[in-house]
């Protein structure tokens, strides 16, 4: 940890916050992923190293507590109420990064392991009446394989085998337009209206599809700076 070696509230915090990584943990701590290597998952270019060097800062510092495992079960890492706090934090920096930081992704942002990771986290369980649902992704402009989204009641786990049961939505989309999709850069019905996804099953399933997921909780701030930009543009 860097020390700045001034007596300021602002140093104090970015000694504890603006090591390389560190708010990225905290975006996935407030989101409720609380295993290690759940945090790993979300942030795939960090190493596990880093990554349990960071925790243990964070622990130090007050922004986390660790609980032991007990038989069975695996350690969770849970924020304190300093912890809770700085999602005040976080929505500022990506409100200020949506308005005048974000474009359209930059090639080495396209991982689809990483997207299916989001997408499980928002999944809205209460809106699919059946016992299982599988959805297989193919995506162009990334690597070609696929991958499935397997959604049960007690889970949803993205796989990079096929689960072995029917597929019940196939999705073929470019993964570049997926991401505009999700982060709130353009919207689902745009996308499929000009077949940049396109979507095949059931006809029941195809219309509720879009409603089986919350979408990024950044993508109403997304679409905020975008009206705005385009106000301000056209004033």
């Amino acid at each position: 940890m860097h020390l700045y070696g001034q007596y300021c509230p602002v140093a104090r915090a970015a000694e504890i916050l603006a090591d390389r990584w560190t708010v990225l943990i905290v975006r996935e701590l407030l989101a409720d992923i609380n295993h290690f290597n759940e945090l790993e998952r979300g942030l795939p270019r960090m190493s596990r190293t880093l990554l349990a060097e960071r925790l243990r800062r964070l622990e130090r510092t007050g922004v986390l507590e660790r609980r032991g495992a007990a038989r069975g079960k695996r350690t969770q890492y849970r924020l304190t109420p300093a912890g809770r706090e700085l999602q005040r934090v976080i929505d500022v920096f990506g409100e200020w990064g949506a308005r005048w930081a974000f474009g359209d992704p930059r090639p080495n942002e396209l991982d689809p392991i990483v997207l299916l990771w989001w997408m499980r986290r928002r999944v809205c369980r209460d809106r699919i009446a059946r016992r299982r649902v599988v959805i297989q992704f193919d995506f162009r402009g990334g690597p070609k394989q696929s991958y499935w989204l397997l959604i049960e009641p007690g889970d949803v786990s993205v796989c990079l085998k096929d689960p072995g049961y029917d597929i019940d939505v196939m999705v073929t989309a470019d993964i570049l337009v997926f991401y505009r999709v999700w982060l709130g850069r353009a919207t689902f019905a745009d996308a499929v209206r000009r077949k940049q996804v396109q979507l095949d099953g059931t006809p029941a399933d195809l219309r509720a599809f879009p409603h089986w997921f919350a979408w990024s909780p950044m993508a109403a701030t997304v679409r905020a700076a975008r009206r705005d930009a385009v106000t301000a543009a056209t004033a």
